[in-house]
C-alpha cells in the first residue's frame, strides 16, 4: 500500500484540511499519514474559534519517522499557518523526497480567497510560500493565490483565459514542474482549473458543470483527490480532471440538500461513486 505524508490543520468542524484530506485519501486505498500544523475548534467562517499552535511539534515528528526509516511516496501539503511552518516544511521535502522522482511533492498553497490574504498573515507570507512551491511536482493555486505568489493584480473570480495564462506564465518562474490554477470559470455553464507542464509549455484545462453555490474547503477536497487519484497510477491530468468532477459532484448534492448546512459540502455522499471511478475503472 502506498503512503502519503499530509502536513495541514484540523478544523473539528467544518470538512476542511485534514478531516477531508484523510478520509478521501484513505478511500481510495492510500495509507495517509498526518502532520497537524494546528487544531481549531471550527474552520475560521466562524466566530471564536479556539486555535492551538502545533508549530513545535512538527521537526519531532520529522525526526521521530527519520529514525524509524520511513518512506513514503508523495507529499502533500495544504493550509500553513506561518513563515516557520514553511521552512519546517521545507526540512520534510529534503527528508523524504527520493532522487528517483519518485515520491512527488503536491503543494496546495491555501492562504487566500476573493484577492485577500486569509487572518493572521502577513504581506511576506506569499513570498515564502512562492519559495516552498519550488520544490513542488504539482502546485494548486486559486486565482487569488496564484496572484499573490506572483506579485499580480488580482483579476477577479471570473477572470478571462487571457488573464489566466499570464497567471500561468509567471507560476512557471516559480519552479513547479506543473502549475495549475483551480476554481477558474471557464465559461457561464463550467468550473474547473487551468494549467500549464512547466517543463514542456503545455497547457492544459477541464471543467466540470458549474452549481450556482460557493463554500468553504472545496478546494481541500479536490486537492485531496487529486492526490489520491494520481498515487493510484493515473496522469496528471486524469487526475486533476476526476477531482474537479468530485469536488462539482459535492456541491451539487449540497446544493440539492434541503437540510444542507451554510459551512461546508456533502463530500461523504459522494465518496462511493469516487471510489468506483478511481479503484473500479483503471
Amino acid at each position: 500500500m502506498k503512503r502519503v505524508i499530509t502536513i495541514q490543520d484540523i478544523s473539528c468542524i467544518g470538512k476542511c484540511s485534514l478531516t477531508v484530506a484523510l478520509p478521501i485519501i484513505s478511500a481510495l486505498g492510500i495509507e495517509c499519514a498526518i502532520v497537524p500544523t494546528a487544531i481549531l475548534s471550527t474552520h475560521t467562517q466562524f466566530k471564536g474559534f479556539t486555535f492551538r499552535d502545533l508549530t513545535d511539534d512538527i521537526a519531532p515528528i520529522r525526526e521521530h519517522w527519520q529514525r524509524e526509516g520511513f518512506k513514503f511516496d508523495a507529499i502533500y501539503t495544504g493550509y500553513l499557518g506561518s513563515e516557520r511552518q514553511i521552512d519546517l516544511v521545507e526540512e520534510y521535502f529534503k527528508a523524504f523526497k527520493k532522487e528517483d522522482g519518485s515520491c512527488p511533492i503536491i503543494v496546495d498553497p491555501a492562504m487566500a480567497d476573493y484577492g485577500k490574504l486569509y487572518t493572521g498573515f502577513n504581506d511576506n507570507f506569499p513570498k515564502a510560500m512562492a519559495k516552498l512551491c519550488s520544490y513542488a511536482d504539482v502546485i494548486l493555486p486559486n486565482l487569488s493565490e496564484a496572484a499573490l505568489m506572483t506579485d499580480s493584480e488580482y483579476p477577479g473570480e471570473d477572470a478571462s483565459e487571457e488573464d489566466i495564462i499570464a497567471l500561468l506564465d509567471k507560476l512557471k518562474v516559480l519552479g513547479a514542474k506543473n502549475a495549475v490554477i483551480t476554481g477558474v470559470s471557464l465559461s457561464d455553464s463550467e468550473f474547473g482549473f487551468y494549467g500549464v507542464n512547466t517543463e514542456t509549455g503545455e497547457y492544459f484545462k477541464y471543467g466540470a458543470p458549474k452549481v450556482p453555490f460557493r463554500s468553504h474547503g472545496t478546494g481541500d477536497i479536490f486537492a485531496s483527490t487529486f492526490t489520491g487519484t494520481y498515487l493510484n497510477g493515473y496522469s496528471i491530468f486524469d487526475s486533476l480532471k476526476k477531482a474537479a468532477d468530485y469536488t462539482a459532484a459535492c456541491i451539487k448534492n449540497t446544493y440539492e440538500d434541503p437540510e444542507r448546512v451554510n459551512y461546508a459540502v456533502n463530500f461523504e455522499y459522494e465518496l462511493p461513486g469516487l471510489i468506483k471511478q478511481v479503484l473500479h475503472t483503471h
